[in-house]
């Protein structure tokens, strides 16, 4: 794979996913600070984020990016803690999140629907 980045004014944003052979997008990874209302805050945690195409699922491109941008996080932040909100439904991400070292810290309701807050 490799990432083509775009930064926000924090210093952090989402890369591209390419597949390394093809340069085919395969989607986006990254950090953000969303400003969510959600209880507990994570007010100020940078919050991992990744989104692929379909056809690209079940590939290990997920894992692979999501730690190479915890790698990047923890050359970068003060702070090793990061988190991640998923959609109980959302196996694959929880999945992927849990072989990258986040945990779940808590269940949560966010715009009406429950989320999973994990943290690393």
């Amino acid at each position: 794979m490799r990432y083509i980045g775009h930064w926000s004014v924090m210093g952090f944003g989402f890369w591209a996913i390419r597949e390394r052979a093809s340069g085919r997008f395969v989607g986006e990874v990254g950090f953000a600070d969303f400003k969510r209302d959600l209880q507990p805050s994570i007010e100020g945690v940078p919050e991992a984020g990744w989104v692929l195409a379909r056809w690209a699922h079940g590939k290990g491109f997920a894992t692979e990016a999501v730690r190479a941008i915890l790698e990047w996080g923890a050359t970068h932040f003060e702070s090793p803690r990061t988190i991640c909100l998923i959609n109980p439904g959302n196996l694959a991400s929880i999945h992927v999140a849990k072989k990258c070292g986040f945990r779940e810290l808590t269940r949560a309701i966010y715009k009406d629907h429950e989320t999973i807050l994990f943290e690393r």
